[in-house]
């Protein structure tokens, strides 16, 4: 069953990556193309020799930019099915597709937006070469410590669940959720390595875009994930209803 669940995963997430695909070609190319622009600008000021191209502009922002995209979302639908394999049946009464979506709604706050919050996506030009590591390194301590603070959160609430009902046990754990958050965004270290003159509009677009393929890719295999298993979970639930009642 769970080698099912995770191929379907994998097909739900190959969608999500083509969808996200056609977005980033329309929305999110255009503000790389200002971006490198700009650099380029800026690295002829300074008398810098242009770096050789490795991979052409276009194979990034086409064939390259799909590739990823589609491989990206492969293996988000199959870590997804896994979990969905998990917490099904752990979330109160929920069915199949309200776990899934719930489970996306949770993955996506937890690794995109409260990360991205702290520590948000930057073209190129923005941010210094030497400090990439660094950046990276704090980036990936937030997703770390975000999860782990939805975890402790969802787990806080199945936990009240029955003494507080499902509306306040899931209000506490929120509020709980978002004070660790705080906590952490306060305490890790800032970054601000926007260039002086970058233009705020373009920063503003690329962030925008980035934001929007990412929650278009957990919409997709939140909503398409959920309405793939439903039947086959639902019938086999079923089945084993009716077993059980033909015992007695």
């Amino acid at each position: 069953m769970v080698g099912r669940l995770l191929l379907r995963g994998m097909l739900v997430g190959l969608l999500a990556g083509l969808l996200a695909f056609a977005f980033a070609r329309v929305y999110g190319e255009p503000p790389v193309d200002k971006a490198i622009a700009f650099e380029e600008q800026m690295a002829q000021a300074a008398g810098e020799a242009p770096e050789p191209e490795i991979v052409s502009r276009a194979t990034q922002a086409g064939a390259g930019l799909a590739v990823g995209l589609l491989v990206y979302g492969a293996a988000l639908g199959g870590l997804f099915s896994l979990v969905f394999a998990y917490a099904h049946g752990r979330l109160g009464s929920l069915g199949p597709r309200g776990t899934s979506a719930v489970l996306a709604v949770l993955g996506f706050v937890a690794i995109i937006v409260a990360p991205g919050i702290k520590y948000p996506a930057s073209p190129p030009a923005v941010g210094s070469a030497e400090t990439i590591g660094y950046r990276t390194e704090l980036f990936f301590i937030m997703i770390v410590i975000s999860v782990a603070a939805m975890v402790l959160a969802v787990a806080l609430a199945r936990r009240l669940w029955a003494q507080h009902g499902g509306w306040n046990a899931s209000i506490i754990a929120g509020i709980v959720f978002l004070a660790i958050f705080a906590v952490v965004n306060h305490a890790m270290p800032d970054i601000n390595e926007v260039p002086e003159n970058f233009s705020a509009a373009v920063l503003w677009q690329f962030r925008v875009a980035a934001l929007g393929i990412q929650l278009i890719v957990w919409t997709v295999i939140g909503l398409a994930f959920g309405a793939a298993v439903e039947p086959e979970l639902v019938s086999r639930s079923r089945g084993r209803s009716a077993g059980r009642l033909a015992t007695f």
